[in-house]
């Protein structure tokens, strides 16, 4: 079997079937990643829809991400197939008029050219302000008429998560978006549970860590974490793996055995191993895999995730490295999801 014909997991996300690989757009957020031409960034996510990967994460802050999906949705020749999530994040103080959440939905409408959001994701920065809830009930008025299909949230943590679900009524929550990883376990303790409850699904990023879950990292010297030659989701994931997680030498040993377990599996790629253990977790829906588009292209080796399933033995080595490390802690010396961010 070729990696073409491996099939794309799906799932459903209110009345959409999407894969289980979004394409994250947050790197068009800055030039620090690498740039490409709006033409050529358009021509790639042309070929990953093509390839299956029809569901596109972006953010109100993602810099033009917005804009050139737009773009690309408007000339792509099967636009009903493109599933666009994008995110109204609430970093200040806000009085939730019903004037002020239109205002937000309806410039995500226009920077997309679409008569109505995919999937809203909503994020508040200020848990001590309970607006937020007030904030949702408007937004749940709009998809009411018919401006949002799909309403989510964004690294909300479980207690807040479970008040939402709550008040907004059964259904109304299809997903948040949170980080989660073999370094950064945190879902599973209390928001796995959560979800079940509520009939909610995770999408989750930061789960190749940057990167650094990779075959280019094994058998390498620690980097520095203020070189110049890290993007800037490196740095971040590099400081968390070195001073909340464990150390550098225990991070060679995870990578050792997950070389190790995709040897086991036709020689899949570290980083595929890293994304199935956690698609392997029934609170999630989909991995959201940042794409430098127009600059690199993995939807051939990222196929190869569905293309195995871990056994018990894998789990088993996987856990005995875990166990030695802070990752299972994180959840009281960070916080829960999203903490990391108030």
């Amino acid at each position: 079997m070729t990696t073409s014909d491996i099939p794309l997991e799906t799932f459903r996300l209110g009345p959409f079937t999407v894969p289980r690989l979004f394409t994250g757009l947050w790197q068009l957020s800055s030039n620090a990643w690498g740039s490409a031409s709006t033409p050529k960034i358009r021509s790639q996510m042309a070929q990953y829809a093509d390839a299956g990967y029809t569901a596109f994460d972006m953010a109100d802050h993602y810099g033009s991400a917005e804009i050139i999906f737009g773009q690309f949705r408007r000339n792509f020749h099967a636009p009903e197939r493109i599933m666009g999530g994008t995110k109204w994040c609430v970093f200040r103080k806000t009085d939730p008029t019903r004037a002020v959440v239109e205002a937000a939905v309806q410039e995500r409408l226009d920077r997309m050219q679409s008569e109505r959001v995919g999937l809203l994701q909503f994020h508040w920065q200020d848990y001590s302000d309970k607006n937020y809830l007030t904030a949702l009930r408007r937004l749940q008025d709009l998809q009411l008429e018919g401006k949002i299909v799909t309403l989510g949230l964004c690294n909300f943590d479980a207690i807040r998560m479970d008040e939402i679900c709550t008040e907004l009524g059964p259904g109304a929550i299809v997903s948040n978006q949170v980080q989660f990883s073999l370094i950064d376990t945190r879902p599973l303790h209390g928001m796995a549970d959560v979800c079940e409850r509520h009939n909610v699904k995770l999408l989750t990023y930061g789960t190749v860590c940057g990167g650094f879950l990779a075959d280019k990292w094994l058998g390498q010297l620690e980097p520095d974490l203020y070189s110049g030659n890290l993007t800037p989701s490196q740095r971040k994931y590099l400081d968390m793996i070195l001073k909340a997680w464990g150390d550098w030498p225990l991070f060679q040993s995870l990578l050792s055995v997950l070389r190790k377990i995709g040897d086991r599996h036709g020689g899949v790629s570290i980083a595929n191993v890293a994304t199935r253990w956690v698609l392997d977790h029934p609170c999630v829906g989909a991995v959201i895999i940042g794409a430098r588009l127009g600059l690199s292209e993995h939807t051939d080796d990222n196929r190869q995730v569905f293309g195995f399933r871990l056994t018990a033995e894998d789990n088993a080595e996987i856990d005995a490295v875990l166990d030695q490390s802070n990752g299972r802690r994180l959840i009281t010396s960070i916080g829960d999801c999203g903490a990391e961010y108030r």
